[in-house]
Parts: C-alpha cells; structure tokens; sequence
C-alpha cells in the first residue's frame, strides 16, 4: 500500500557501493560546478575592474602579488 504516493523499496545497508553508484553522476556534477564556480569567482576577484577596489577583500592580497 502506498502513503502518499511512496512506497517501500528495500535499502541496500551492506555495501556503500550500492548506495553511491546512481549518486556518482550527482556527486561529479557537484564537483565540476564547484571548480568552474570558484575559478570564475577568482577570475572576477582578480579583474583589473574590481583588483584596485577598496571594497575587494582580496585587494591587499592582489596589490602585494603584482609588485613581485
């Protein structure tokens, strides 16, 4: 019998492989977001437009690599 349109699927509780395998597609996809999110936060932080601002927290950071 359904509650709610749910039913009752048997839980694979032995092996972690089982559980992970239909969520390795998911779990890649998070990864690869992430690191395209990041590098493009950092390549934004870093554009000349916003590197000389003084409200870019990085601006101290930034201003102390390019004098090297």
């Amino acid at each position: 019998m359904a509650f709610l349109g749910l039913r009752k699927w048997s839980t694979p509780a032995c092996s972690i492989s089982r559980v992970l395998r239909p969520m390795a597609p998911f779990l890649a996809a998070s990864a690869v977001t992430f690191y395209l999110v990041s590098k493009m936060q950092e390549m934004g932080v870093r554009s000349e437009t916003y590197a000389k601002d003084p409200k870019n927290p990085y601006g101290a950071q930034i201003a102390k690599e390019a004098h090297h």
